[in-house]
């Protein structure tokens, strides 16, 4: 039998039901078009990360709200005290992770840095790790640093005019790479503190979300000049007619609608995998995802990509699967055999 085969036969008793199947089918279908719909939004207005968070936020604590809480009927199982703490890294990530479009980031790269394997460990958390996930840790750490070499040239020869002006867009670039790595390390330390809490007072991953999105709202004051004046923007842009409804809205709304959606669509799909299969599983499923993510972005918006892009992009997604442990799973399987 071959590898492929083994792998399937491995994982196929974890998968055989049918709301892992359709939880699957919402991750790729969900995630893999909220891709398409920000990378349209970020094109058109670098940037309206802002008002795509909101929305985004808006969306999922209302649904949480309706039917999680049951119109705030229903007590957190979790300290409010606690929900306080991860949802300020939570929304500090957030905010970073989209603002940090603004400053030339190319989305290929934007996805790389955002890969759920480098949320592993910071060093304020003592935590230990065999040498394989070292080696893991490693591999994704030079893949995400030759692609970001090679973005980091694109910028110096995609820059025209004087060499101040050079200068100025590269400078300009490396706050969006300080701004995404910093998102990384407090998403890793967010992931510790959020695994901490479910050890202590059980698995709510709905709840979280809800909480995760809910409170942060009134941190979008501080921001809503700028969403006031991307929500204008936005309504400044081509009418298209919508079927359904048969009135025509425009297009930059529709697509933020859409990515809207898509994006539940996403999040409601990684719950329930998260619920009905095993964390190797979701894992791999996810960045299978993010590779299809990645692949889209490159063809669809013609994203430039060269030879060194790929193959860091190909040392992270190996650092990815030494880190999940397939060839270990491999082995068992023959083994059983």
């Amino acid at each position: 039998m071959s590898s492929l085969g083994i792998l399937v036969g491995y994982f196929l008793p974890i998968t055989a039901n049918m709301s892992t199947i359709f939880a699957v089918l919402l991750v790729f279908v969900g995630c893999c078009s909220n891709v398409v719909f920000l990378e349209t939004l970020v094109r058109e207005f670098p940037g309206c990360g802002n008002i795509v968070t909101f929305a985004q936020f808006a969306f999922i604590a209302l649904e949480g709200f309706i039917f999680e809480t049951n119109f705030g009927r229903k007590k957190p199982a979790i300290p409010m005290s606690n929900y306080v703490i991860m949802v300020t890294m939570f929304f500090t990530v957030s905010v970073i992770n989209n603002y940090a479009l603004n400053f030339n980031i190319a989305m290929p790269l934007h996805m790389i840095f955002r890969s759920e394997v480098l949320k592993l460990c910071t060093v304020s958390f003592p935590c230990r790790y065999s040498m394989s996930k070292y080696l893991s840790v490693a591999m994704v750490s030079l893949g995400i640093f030759i692609c970001t070499i090679m973005s980091a040239k694109q910028v110096n020869v995609g820059t025209k005019g004087s060499d101040d002006q050079g200068v100025y867009a590269f400078l300009h670039w490396l706050i969006g790479i300080a701004m995404l790595t910093f998102a990384l390390l407090m998403s890793a330390r967010m992931g510790i503190f959020q695994e901490t809490l479910y050890k202590q007072y059980g698995k709510h991953s709905k709840e979280a979300l809800f909480y995760n999105h809910c409170l942060p709202l009134p941190g979008f004051l501080l921001l809503s000049s700028d969403i006031y004046n991307h929500g204008v923007l936005f309504s400044q842009s081509t009418p298209v007619e919508v079927p359904v409804i048969g009135q025509a809205v425009p297009v930059l709304w529709l697509y933020l609608l859409l990515n809207v959606i898509t994006q539940y669509v996403c999040i409601r799909g990684v719950f329930i995998l998260t619920t009905e299969c095993a964390s190797l599983t979701v894992t791999l499923v996810v960045t299978l995802r993010k590779f299809i993510s990645l692949i889209i972005s490159i063809l669809f918006f013609k994203n430039p990509f060269t030879t060194w892009h790929w193959v860091g992009t190909g040392v992270v997604f190996l650092g990815t699967l030494i880190y999940t442990e397939v060839w270990t799973s491999i082995y068992v399987v023959k083994k059983a055999e």
